[in-house]
């Protein structure tokens, strides 16, 4: 009773809504086009359907009412093809119409003889199996109809005919539904009937839709998200049915053991959806599918951008530091789990910047050296590295990819960041949980966030600058006060001196004061000059200097401390300001000395490396992460140990380029560090001065 008050509210709620679109369409009939008559007596026909079928308990009226419902709308699909002449040039089109319209004064006249005869139960039966059959041929045939109708239209008649396919399509898919629950079970589902009140519903809200003058307008543009979840819970239902489906059989042809057999079946079953469904692969599938058929593009590019901005604009004390969030950027874009920064050094060559959920991966020191980045940084190119493991890729394409990144099969691809022609930054994505081919979309926008992030990168390193150049402004004021109480301080002593070489009384006080004060004036005298040299990395004179000689005089000022090793040395003539070449050195191994346990060696070695001398501090300490070294430990200001002013490392370094030389850094955590400075040899000065003659004639 309760399904058939339903049933008969909603029947009549669409013989309103079909006969109001009706009155209101009549004077914009011609929105149809040739179509507009038979729409209007198709949607009359549909109102008498719908009143028969809420007020009327004869199946018969109710059946022919349908059959006339039917009829109507196969005329006014065909006068819809023929609305842009399609009717003549598709041949199939009106022999399937009318073999519809056979099909359905079939069903009419099988309806009216069987009205009219008694038969028997077993006979009716399979009656009402061949009405449902005629029902549902026809319900096919009208949804081919409508697929031809929209589809095979051309582009500029689309918009008109995208919302009366709709609802028609609506109607019979409905009815296709209904009718093949009817077949299979054998009887007439009330429950599903008394629904079909909200087809016609659908059916007048599509028409009105496509009646009105901004249609062009109107059209269904669901998120992805909304997409997403959707389609996952159609999955869901699917799986579902199925599952179900497959218990009832096994529970018809198990025997004895069928309800154990149905039990153990859906609890396996209700276990591997519980696990599987959920899975990140699954979602990433699911993803990829609907971007390929539901969607014009890959990306939901609105959602991406608003992604993007959240992830490199977040802050706060539990926000990532940048290297990480641009990682982050990059990563969320192609569903990486994971990711590196990898950012030019000194020399040219990338290291590593940052790394994001990525901590098992052991990245070497040059992690990708200066060589092999110009199709990087001159076509911004995006490395596919599977293809570079493969060597299957377009002629053009290729690539020097260092041997770490081939060896490290989930490193997936290379994503630069360039900014006006130049590689500031590069991106290794890790391998998503569904992995697949880079197209166009993926590309360019790759290209687009990459420019984004160097952009972002760029004006990063520019702050940095500044505030580095304003505390070294800093420092200079504050050390110009400390320089001038100094020479203050030295005059005194020299003036002091002089004075007691002419006024001391005794021989013995007077040649000991005089010893006292001119050491006391020396050693004052080296810190102003030192003092001076903070900041700008110069140094007083570069000559021709013994490398041995230096490297035996920076052990003897550690003749104390047995730690300390000359390892190796060699006699070689090296050009180098001898005071800043120990000062370099004497720094390195104290910081050594700092980092290492007391009964652990630190050994100085001096070799000769092409055309230079290379001095190497070498300890066995606790060692230094592959970030400090390359963001913090040559930062000025920046110190770990306690009152440590942080200017050492940074100074260390300036004053090994002011003579001409480079200062490199090897360390790995827990197991020590190696510092390598390398000098240019005395007989090489003049080759390096030509060099850098000519690339001043260049420039």
């Amino acid at each position: 009773m309760l399904w058939t008050s339903v049933g008969s509210a909603l029947n009549l709620a669409g013989a309103i809504a079909v006969a109001s679109l009706g009155f209101w369409l009549w004077p914009r009939r011609v929105r149809f086009g040739k179509a507009g008559i038979p729409v209007m007596v198709a949607l009359l026909l549909t109102a008498i359907w719908g009143v028969a079928a809420a007020a009327s308990g004869d199946m018969l009226t109710v059946s022919f009412a349908e059959s006339a419902r039917n009829l109507a709308w196969l005329v006014a699909v065909y006068a819809l093809f023929a609305s842009d002449g399609r009717h003549a040039t598709l041949a199939p089109i009106r022999p399937v119409i009318y073999a519809l319209i056979f099909v359905e004064v079939l069903h009419l006249v099988t309806d009216l003889g069987l009205s009219r005869l008694a038969l028997e139960p077993r006979v009716l039966q399979n009656a009402f199996d061949f009405t449902v059959m005629f029902r549902l041929l026809v319900a096919i045939g009208g949804l081919v109809l409508v697929h031809n109708l929209y589809a095979g239209a051309p582009r500029e008649a689309r918009t008109a005919l995208r919302w009366p396919a709709a609802g028609l399509a609506v109607i019979w898919a409905f009815d296709l539904n209904l009718y093949t629950v009817a077949y299979l079970g054998h009887a007439w589902p009330i429950e599903i009937a008394a629904l079909r009140g909200l087809a016609t519903l659908a059916l007048a809200a599509c028409l009105a839709i496509g009646a009105a003058r901004n249609r062009d307008e109107l059209r269904l543009r669901p998120s992805r998200a909304v997409t997403f979840q959707t389609f996952s819970l159609l999955v869901i239902g699917i799986y579902l049915v199925a599952m179900v489906a497959v218990g009832q059989w096994l529970a018809y042809a198990g025997g004895d053991f069928a309800r154990l057999i149905e039990l153990a079946f859906l609890t396996m079953a209700s276990a591997f959806a519980l696990v599987v469904l959920p899975s990140r692969r699954v979602r990433g599938w699911l993803k990829v599918t609907m971007a390929k058929h539901f969607f014009q593009h890959r990306y939901d590019y609105r959602e991406e951008w608003l992604r993007f901005t959240r992830t490199i604009g977040s802050g706060g004390e539990q926000a990532l530091p940048l290297g990480e969030r641009v990682v982050q950027a990059v990563a969320d874009v192609t569903g990486s789990t994971a990711g590196l920064l990898l950012t030019p050094g000194d020399q040219g060559d990338l290291t590593l910047a940052a790394r994001w959920n990525w901590r098992d991966i052991d990245v070497p020191a040059i992690a990708y050296p200066l060589r092999a980045l110009a199709p990087f940084e001159n076509h911004a190119f995006i490395a596919d590295l599977d293809e570079q493991r493969t060597g299957v890729m377009a002629a053009g394409y290729e690539v020097d990819v260092p041997a770490w990144l081939l060896a490290e099969q989930r490193a997936w691809a290379l994503v630069p960041l360039v900014h006006y022609e130049r590689l500031v930054g590069m991106v290794v994505l890790a391998r998503p949980q569904l992995a697949r081919k880079f197209d166009w979309e993926d590309f360019d926008l790759l290209r687009v966030i990459g420019q984004q992030l160097a952009s972002y990168l760029a004006e990063n390193s520019s702050q940095e600058a500044l505030a580095e150049s304003s505390r070294f402004e800093d420092f200079h004021r504050r050390i110009a006060f400390v320089m001038h109480d100094i020479k203050n301080l030295a005059s005194q002593f020299s003036l002091l001196a002089r004075n007691a070489e002419l006024h001391a009384d005794k021989v013995e006080f007077r040649a000991d004061m005089l010893v006292t004060l001119r050491n006391s004036s020396d050693k004052l005298n080296a810190l102003l000059a030192r003092l001076s040299r903070y900041g700008n990395g110069a140094v007083d004179k570069l000559e021709p200097v013994g490398a041995s000689e230096v490297a035996r005089s920076v052990i003897a000022r550690f003749q104390g401390n047995p730690q300390v090793v000359l390892a190796e040395t060699l006699d070689v003539m090296v050009t180098a300001n001898r005071h800043s070449l120990e000062q370099v050195l004497v720094h390195l191994l104290q910081n050594a000395l700092d980092a290492s346990e007391a009964d652990s060696p630190v050994f100085l070695s001096l070799v000769n490396d092409g055309l230079n001398a290379r001095f190497e501090v070498l300890d066995s300490g606790c060692g230094m992460s592959a970030e400090f070294v390359r963001n913090r430990l040559f930062k000025p200001f920046v110190s770990t140990k306690s009152g440590g002013f942080g200017i050492g490392a940074f100074e260390a370094r300036e004053l090994v380029r002011a003579m001409r030389g480079r200062l490199e850094v090897e360390s790995r955590e827990g197991l020590g560090s190696r510092f390598v400075v390398r000098i240019p040899l005395a007989a090489a000065t003049d080759f390096y001065q030509t060099l850098a003659a000519k690339d001043q004639k260049v420039a």
